[in-house]
């Protein structure tokens, strides 16, 4: 194999690694590969192929706290970065984390709370949801208690109720709270 070849290769490998999270180092296993059986440009084809754009798993969580008046509510944070707005706290799924573990610390990282995690509530998947790109958000109930403080991605935070919610909020964030209230009629969470 000459340079130019092996440099695309080993660039390939490498973005596809980065792509699926994968720890392994694929390069090494296909370099040797190659080495013994040849058609690296083909194996590259084929990998490009491989390559799926898969939507991005995150959590979401409805954080249930009472105020300072002793008041029960859920926490809503402001987002500091784009797409701007009042939001559910939450984030994205690291790999090798689980979603309960992702949903703890993202609550914990936007709102310095430490939650106890009660249900997992829905998952909402429109491709739509996010104006970024395509997310799968699994949505959390979660009890709190203390002051929550705005940290992280979190610009302000406060404690609302069903009935002084901001509106709009980010993303798809209004329809899981219209669904969460409506459900939790009948539901207990």
């Amino acid at each position: 194999m000459t340079g130019p070849t092996l440099i695309t290769e080993k660039m390939l490998c490498n973005f596809a690694r980065e792509l699926t999270g994968q720890k392994e180092n694929y390069y090494n296993d296909w370099a040797r590969e190659v080495e013994t059986r040849g058609g690296a440009m083909e194996k590259a084809e084929k990998m490009k192929k491989e390559l799926r754009k898969n939507p991005f798993p995150t959590v979401d969580i409805i954080i249930k706290i009472r105020d300072e008046d002793g008041k029960p509510g859920f926490i809503l944070i402001k987002r500091k970065n784009p797409p701007c707005g009042w939001a559910l706290p939450g984030g994205f799924v690291e790999y090798g984390e689980t979603l309960e573990e992702a949903a703890v610390r993202e609550a914990r990282e936007e709102t310095s709370l430490d939650i106890e995690l009660l249900a997992q509530f829905h998952t909402y998947s429109d491709p739509g949801r996010d104006p970024r790109f395509h997310t799968i958000s699994t949505i959390f109930i979660a009890q709190a208690e203390g002051r929550p403080k705005a940290q992280d991605d979190a610009q302000e935070i406060g404690i609302f109720t069903a009935t002084t919610r901001p509106h709009p909020l980010a993303f798809d964030h209004e329809r899981i709270l219209t669904d969460y209230f409506c459900t939790r009629k009948t539901r207990r969470f």
